[in-house]
């Protein structure tokens, strides 16, 4: 075997090598991105089941006399606005922002009616507005966990991507960076719909 056989069989060897890293670097990336926009679907899940009980707030609190209906417009209002803000498909920072925005208004109007209700005891002792309390709870558990778990979705994509083992695949491919949930400036955490008793 001549010394230009050997060197054809090392330079095959080494494209192959190249090639197998490419591509095991490619799927992996893509493994975490599709790992980021999963958990992404599973936060707008959690925020569609918030969205599916905000109509039963106000319908438990539009009947009682003396309610203040400029609460419940401002209910409603809020949660058109959040609803507008789904399927989002492009996980970029500023649609998670945007999408963040939008609940956080929804959470916020929806505790205005809550505080209003506080002051209706008869309304806050019947059967269906313990029952919504307990599923409105429920959901915001949810909603915690979901964006927990996608910030961490993320931050795993996001060390892949930065790395210096498979960034240059990253940047050779397209792979950018993601951005997470951030809290506000001066809040631990995200609005959520909270009951006096939490």
């Amino acid at each position: 075997m001549g010394k230009k056989k050997i060197g054809l069989w090392v330079g095959v060897g080494i494209i192959l090598l190249i090639s197998i890293y490419l591509g095991s670097t490619y799927n992996s990336l893509m493994k975490k991105e599709e790992q980021v926009k999963l958990k992404w679907a599973e936060v707008e899940s959690t925020y569609q089941r918030r969205l599916s009980l905000i109509p039963n707030l106000v319908s438990v609190v539009k009947g009682m006399s003396g309610f203040e209906a400029e609460t419940l417009v401002e209910v409603i209002t809020a949660r058109e606005k959040a609803a507008s803000g789904f399927s989002v498909t492009d996980v970029t920072g500023e649609n998670v922002e945007a999408v963040t925005r939008l609940q956080d208004s929804l959470a916020t109007a929806a505790n205005r009616a809550i505080a209003v209700v506080e002051n209706y005891p008869t309304l806050r002792g019947t059967e269906a507005y313990a029952g919504l309390q307990t599923q409105l709870e429920g959901t915001e558990r949810r909603i915690k966990i979901a964006r927990k778990d996608f910030n961490e979705a993320v931050a795993s994509y996001n060390v892949a991507v930065r790395s210096s083992t498979t960034g240059l695949v990253a940047r050779l491919f397209g792979f950018k960076p993601k951005e997470g949930f951030k809290a506000d400036v001066g809040a631990d955490t995200a609005v959520e719909v909270k009951f006096k008793n939490d």
